[in-house]
């Protein structure tokens, strides 16, 4: 996590200008330009909330578009994160063999890139939460620490499939299907009280009940999730037992796959 910092803080500039240049090229010769950003979210809310009208979801008295939005948007922001990170080596390939610095560079351009469509989606929330007359709390506090936390889930998972993706090309491919199937073990579509409620209370899977909700909220996305939703829209704090095993995962696998990139990287401009 030091070297990590460390180099963020050196080829600060560098990450800048590479950020900047992506998201000029991405959205120049588009006619909607960063409209496409908002797009996304806006009609995944539309849909879910047409699904929830037929089958019923409690969301313990919040608006159902807003709680989907803001469960949208730190989902959106880790999946297009850990989407253009995996692929930034290889879609980067001449300045790898005309230059040596740190190559964690790319993978880290490509988040700070979804920052700039994190920030419009944050001025679509502003919006609902006014058309909603609801006001956050102090524990809005909280929300930039959940995204640096989002920051580094999706940094975990662009590291280890940015060096795989380099020699095995499927990786980038194989992705996309791998976080649609994730995208429905989070709290996305329904709350995660729902699921708590079923597991936990309901004891819905007999004696692997507390076992299952465990093993739900593995994945770190859970609880970002719910966290971001309680403490913008419910004026609740983080639920620390929720985030407690998704950061344990992480506090292993990042180091792991921070190792495996650097590792890999020194025969990134041989192989690519």
């Amino acid at each position: 996590m030091l070297q990590i910092a460390k180099n963020l803080y050196d080829y600060r500039e560098l990450i800048a200008a590479l950020a900047w240049k992506n998201v000029i090229v991405r959205y120049k010769q588009a006619y909607l330009g960063l409209l496409w950003s908002i797009l996304k979210p806006v009609m995944l809310m539309l849909i879910f909330t047409l699904v929830r009208s037929f089958v019923g979801i409690d969301t313990g008295g919040v608006p159902y578009p807003i709680l989907t939005f803001a469960a949208l948007m730190p989902w959106i922001f880790f999946q297009e994160s850990a989407s253009e990170g995996v692929g930034s080596v290889t879609g980067n390939a001449a300045l790898i063999r005309k230059i040596y610095f740190p190559r964690e560079v790319f993978p880290l351009t490509a988040m700070v890139t979804k920052t700039v469509e994190l920030g419009i989606n944050f001025l679509i929330l502003a919006g609902l939460m006014a058309y909603y007359q609801m006001v956050p709390t102090l524990h809005a506090l909280w929300v930039p620490a959940i995204i640096l936390y989002t920051m580094i889930v999706a940094l975990t998972v662009s590291f280890f499939g940015a060096a795989a993706n380099v020699y095995y090309r499927d990786v980038a491919a194989a992705l996309p299907v791998a976080l649609s199937l994730l995208m429905y073990a989070s709290p996305i579509i329904y709350p995660l009280e729902l699921v708590k409620q079923k597991l936990l209370v309901e004891q819905a899977a007999g004696s692997w009940s507390e076992k299952l909700y465990t093993l739900y909220l593995c994945n770190p996305l859970a609880g970002i999730i719910d966290a971001f939703q309680r403490v913008l829209l419910k004026g609740l704090p983080p639920d620390w037992h929720a985030l407690l095993p998704g950061a344990i995962v992480i506090a292993v696998m990042l180091p792991l796959s921070y190792l495996f990139f650097k590792r890999a990287e020194s025969w990134f401009a041989d192989v690519i």
